[in-house]
């Protein structure tokens, strides 16, 4: 039995930052407190955390935000969690690995062994995952090439998801959306795939028991002290980042697709049955409603970069600010935003980036109104291949950088869409919450947990000026011929 004043709690477990974010029933609670830790490159191509330091991280950030609340009003944890990472476990249920996370690109060269036969395509489309160095299929198979003893020896291959999971219930599981994202799904038998784990070495005990992301597991004694919460609360699976964002922003009709960017970005849209359209992943939020789209790998983290090249000593906020007084089209220069290996569209993990069209007259300003360019028309591709599976109507849009005016007007030109930019600043963490109180029968359905969850937080509907509009269009037809000089990248615009 719940009460309005009931309170449940969103975790969004990201790649740079655990937030823990709150919501009561009666829209009287909605506070968020969040931890950073690093990404770490400790060889080219290798960008892994420390599994420790992200627990420790929700940890204190759930701690921090119960500790303003009574307690006793808390009815779940439900939990979201960036995807493709891959840890292995000892027989402890203790880390024996880092986490390998989805921007890890050691296994280019399983990747591309497999894609050049049938195999990788195949495993492609019965997963739903690309056969990249990001899934964690791949990652397993880098494994088993270079250190076949750690692939046999470890007790449990497990992501990101399932890692939270033991910390916090002490129980190995995974849930239907985190295996989705693993390539190693079969998707109509939302079962692991024997052709999957035979490649890759894995036998299936080492494999967690899939759930649905509507199941609960109780929290544990250990975690229930830390967090000053009751010992058997229900702690709600919950699903991947991608899809609970689709969740979060309100994208789960026909014709509204979800963009979000934090240190990647992504464009996805809801489907009712898994289906694989070229170049797109497909994911599950439950086992009745699944998401397509692409992520891409050089999102938030480009602006950073930008801001650390181009306006040094400054935010990201102050940065954008300057890039605001440079023209649509950033007279001329084009960046091609490629500082990590590339998922969708291109799903290319030795692709490099590169200014073109550069000229004395172009100012740091220009570089970093050229970057968000950039980027937005990389989002674009995505957004085309999304219009095979349905119209897009509307684009319902979140993510830090959207508190930049620029970063609005630009991504709402090029995508050439109305484009919402939602208030709820807690992201997957607020899909996460909607999925717990669906689960723990507060909410009918999926919808009406969102109606519920989702307060008075403002909304802002773009519109994009004629000049920029123009501009942005002519860009559309300049960047076929410009990236086709500049290599291979030109078929995927044509």
């Amino acid at each position: 039995m719940t009460a309005s004043g009931d309170i449940i709690i969103g975790l969004d477990v990201g790649t740079t930052a655990a937030k823990a974010s709150l919501f009561s029933f009666d829209g009287t609670v909605r506070l968020t407190e969040s931890r950073e830790y690093p990404l770490l490159n400790p060889q080219p191509g290798w960008h892994v955390q420390d599994p420790d330091t992200i627990a420790l991280g929700v940890l204190e950030a759930t701690r921090d935000a119960v500790s303003q609340i009574d307690p006793q009003r808390v009815v779940g944890i439900s939990i979201s969690t960036a995807m493709h990472g891959l840890i292995g476990l000892g027989e402890d249920l203790r880390p024996v690995t880092q986490l390998l996370t989805w921007a890890d690109s050691r296994a280019w060269e399983q990747a591309n062994e497999l894609n050049q036969h049938s195999t990788g395509p195949r495993l492609y489309y019965t997963s739903g995952t690309p056969t990249h160095p990001m899934s964690p299929l791949v990652k397993l198979k880098w494994f088993a090439d270079t250190s076949p003893r750690t692939v046999s020896g470890t007790r449990y291959w497990v992501g990101l998801k399932d890692w939270i999971l033991v910390v916090l219930t002490g129980q190995v599981a995974t849930e239907l959306s985190t295996a989705s994202s693993s390539g190693m799904l079969d998707m109509e038998e939302q079962a692991w795939n024997p052709e999957a784990m035979e490649i890759t070495g894995v036998r299936p005990e080492q494999l967690p028991e899939i759930h649905d992301t509507t199941d609960t597991l109780p929290l544990g004694e250990r975690a229930a002290g830390i967090l000053g919460l009751s010992a058997g609360l229900p702690v709600v699976l919950g699903a991947g980042d991608g899809p609970l964002g689709n969740l979060g922003t309100g994208a789960m009709e026909p014709g509204k697709a979800s963009l979000s960017i934090g240190t990647s970005g992504a464009v996805r849209m809801v489907l009712r049955a898994p289906a694989v359209v070229s170049g797109l992943f497909c994911y599950a939020l439950t086992k009745d409603v699944w998401v397509s789209g692409g992520a891409v790998s050089n999102g938030g983290l480009v602006q950073r970069w930008l801001t650390e090249t181009y306006a040094p000593g400054c935010d990201d906020a102050e940065a954008c600010r300057r890039a605001e007084a440079i023209p649509p089209g950033a007279d001329g220069l084009r960046m091609i935003p490629y500082l990590v290996s590339e998922r969708a569209s291109l799903w290319d993990s030795e692709i490099r980036g590169a200014f073109l069209h550069v000229r004395q007259a172009h100012t740091p300003d220009h570089f970093i109104r050229a970057g968000i360019e950039g980027v937005s028309f990389q989002l674009w591709t995505i957004l085309r291949r999304v219009r095979m599976i349905n119209r897009v109507e509307e684009i319902r849009a979140t993510g830090g950088v959207f508190r930049s005016p620029v970063w609005r007007e630009i991504a709402a030109g090029v995508l050439n869409r109305p484009l919402v930019v939602t208030g709820a600043a807690e992201g997957s963490g607020l899909g996460a919450a909607i999925v717990g109180v669906y689960a723990l029968g507060v909410a009918p359905s999926l919808q009406d947990g969102y109606e519920l969850l989702r307060g008075d937080s403002e909304e802002v509907r773009l519109t994009v000026s004629d000049d920029a509009r123009q501009v942005y269009e002519e860009m559309h037809y300049e960047l076929p011929q410009l990236l086709a000089r500049y290599g291979r990248l030109g078929a995927d615009f044509r």
